[in-house]
């Protein structure tokens, strides 16, 4: 059966038409896996997020929850669904078993920004490379707060490399919606660049509902959610602000951090801590906790040290702490680190700064390896007989890390070999290396 919105068809996976190649990462509430279709309209190589739904149901009893875990949910799957830009997923399947939803998107072979700065000698990047990811990223969240779409958790590792060397921006599980600056650029949604990593586009079918409204409609309507402002918006000195106190704490706004409501300024915010990193190799507030990484958000200059350029001109104008006199986009593009961009030819630049190899091991390794999926995500958040190291907790301690390992390695002495393959790709792998850093959060 096909899910469908919009008019356009978007298939319902099955994982018994899945060949599961390897766990690609983890966030707060689910895991990235390489999967390979075997239907004409999913074949290639995709990234499937898998979300547990005892995991969502465990979260949304706690005494601490807003009740917007359904919403959320709901609300990542509905966006992209929008989306009409070749530096944005498209949804190419959707998944809804008994203990499982999930969707998939492009694989994206590059791997995400941060492992590419990583390999970097000094683990920085030149100007001219900062420029061109910088200019992508302009042009993605200008298309973002056209569609009211406020990101607030622009860092590295949500920032993919794809297979023709652009970006992809991903993960949209912290992201809200306010009234739109403007109408979506019409060059960004007729570009003829695409990612050949999927197959081809759809066709046009009528409406039916989703797996995921069966799911996430618990007294809640998934097509409300992506209409309206989430609970936490308000309505200050006649501009729609969220108050959400969401993101990841290094990238973090400081309006955010004093909760006075924050719009889509947060994005460029987070935009000059990013470019930031690139140039320097770190974040500007750090602390040696989060209390005091916050603090530094609120009350220190960040350091620029170096020659005065362009570019550090430009970072000083997007971390400026007062969203009133924050750079926004037009200024952005108009900045002298920008001089003599063609911002129309951008997405069609042929040749990126850097054009991932694609391994071939990539499509039969984990086929071997008969990784299976409810092992993989049982082993990270727990639930109803998996036991697992996940617990209720987003953010994991490095004690509950060393008694994952500690767990895997006794569960090891026994079983067979597959289950010992499934344990070892979620206590060493992904506990080790997960998408989203220990240090993001999501508050309210």
């Amino acid at each position: 059966m096909d899910d469908q919105n919009d008019g356009v068809v978007v298939p319902s996976l099955d994982f018994r038409r899945l060949s599961v190649i390897s766990a690609l990462g983890r966030g707060a509430k689910g895991v990235v896996f390489l999967v390979k279709g075997e239907e004409t309209a999913a074949e290639g190589l995709m990234a499937l997020k898998v979300i547990s739904k005892d995991l969502i149901e465990r979260r949304s009893k706690d005494a601490k929850s807003d009740g917007s875990e359904y919403r959320r949910v709901s609300f990542e799957q509905q966006v992209i669904r929008r989306f009409e830009h070749p530096l944005l997923p498209k949804l190419h399947g959707v998944l809804d078993t008994e203990k499982f939803v999930g969707y998939a998107i492009e694989y994206c072979p590059g791997r995400d920004l941060n492992c590419l700065r990583k390999r970097q000698s000094e683990r920085m990047f030149s100007d001219e490379v900062i420029r061109f990811y910088a200019a992508e990223l302009v042009l993605v969240l200008d298309y973002l707060h056209g569609l009211g779409v406020v990101y607030r958790d622009l860092k590295p590792e949500n920032i993919m490399i794809q297979e023709n060397g652009h970006i992809m921006l991903v993960d949209f599980d912290l992201s809200t919606e306010l009234s739109p600056l403007k109408t979506p650029p019409r060059s960004a949604q007729s570009t003829p660049m695409k990612s050949k990593s999927v197959a081809k586009s759809n066709p046009v079918h009528k409406k039916r509902r989703s797996p995921f409204h069966r799911f996430c409609n618990s007294g809640i309507s998934p097509d409300d959610t992506v209409a309206q402002p989430e609970a936490g918006v308000v309505n200050l000195e006649n501009s729609e602000k969220s108050n959400s106190f969401v993101g990841t704490e290094e990238y973090v706004a400081p309006e955010i951090v004093s909760g006075q409501g924050h719009d889509f300024g947060v994005d460029w915010w987070s935009l000059g801590i990013l470019l930031y990193e690139m140039l320097y190799g770190t974040t500007p507030f750090k602390g040696i906790n989060r209390k005091e990484t916050f603090y530094r958000i609120l009350t220190k200059a960040p350091e620029l040290t170096g020659e005065t350029t362009a570019l550090r001109d430009l970072i000083k104008k997007l971390l400026e702490k007062d969203p009133k006199q924050r750079i926004g986009s037009g200024k952005i593009k108009g900045h002298d680190f920008f001089k003599g961009v063609e911002w129309d030819s951008v997405l069609r630049l042929s040749r990126p700064p850097y054009i991932p190899d694609i391994a071939t091991a990539e499509g039969t390794e984990g086929i071997k390896k008969k990784i299976d999926v409810e092992t993989v995500v049982k082993g990270i958040f727990g639930g109803e007989g998996g036991g697992g190291g996940g617990g209720e907790e987003e953010n994991k301690g490095e004690d509950n890390e060393e008694n994952n390992k500690n767990r895997n390695n006794n569960n090891e002495k026994g079983g067979n070999e597959e289950e010992r393959v499934n344990k070892r790709v979620w206590a060493e792998g992904l506990n080790n290396n997960p998408t989203q850093g220990g240090d993001a959060f999501l508050g309210f």
